[in-house]
């Protein structure tokens, strides 16, 4: 099945650049896929999978949980900071922690709940306006602001300009992270996990390319 492929073509891409077999992450990202397809993957054995809402999540989530052990969900789209409290009961890691306000709520709620997922800061590479995340000259400062509220971070994830080359943005995402001693570098997707592997990413995203092409209600 596809998910044998991309899971060969991560494995050949770790061991072409150096690094350690298993050590990247593959997060299947079922958003908006039908459940049969989910289920497929499940069944073939992976357990790390991506989503965008936490509505779709809710609904979805809890009973594969408890149909198939050992599952661990990401968050990969933005998050609201009202539904930051129910993010925190249904996903094992955070890929969006994208600005202060968000960053002062999980603070809070962590706190309160002595329990943190897996925190990961979006960094806008690219400084596009119409996407989310932090500027990159303000990427440091803002990594400093969540260490002082005590969050627990891994890591962070960038989204490359669409049409862009790709491996200019995981280099930066790169040297962001190793300055500031974070270990979690969440990049690349379907069309570029390979260059996000070779840049060293910890953690890639991909889901058209396992599930076929999304069905959009």
């Amino acid at each position: 099945m596809a998910l044998d492929d991309i899971t060969a073509r991560i494995r050949a891409a770790e061991a072409a650049h150096g690094r350690a077999a298993g050590s990247v992450t593959l997060i299947a990202v079922s958003k908006v896929q039908p459940l049969d397809r989910v289920q497929a993957v499940l069944a073939a054995g992976h357990r790390v999978f991506g989503e965008n809402y936490v509505q779709e999540t809710a609904r979805k989530w809890p009973a594969l949980r408890a149909q198939f052990p050992g599952v661990s969900v990401h968050m990969i789209g933005p998050l609201q900071t009202n539904k930051a409290k129910q993010a925190l009961d249904l996903f094992d890691a955070i890929h969006t922690v994208d600005r202060p306000s968000l960053a002062d709520k999980l603070a809070r709620l962590i706190q309160a709940r002595g329990a943190a997922p897996e925190l990961f800061v979006q960094v806008n590479t690219g400084a596009e306006p119409q996407k989310a995340g932090i500027l990159p000259a303000d990427a440091d400062a803002f990594v400093a602001s969540c260490r002082a509220l005590d969050l627990p971070l891994q890591g962070l994830m960038c989204i490359p300009p669409e049409d862009a080359d790709p491996a200019p943005h995981f280099a930066m995402l790169a040297q962001i992270a190793a300055r500031n001693g974070l270990p979690g570098l969440s990049m690349g997707m379907s069309s570029d996990f390979e260059t996000a592997i070779a840049h060293g990413a910890t953690h890639v995203r991909v889901g058209s390319a396992i599930f076929g092409a999304r069905v959009y209600a």
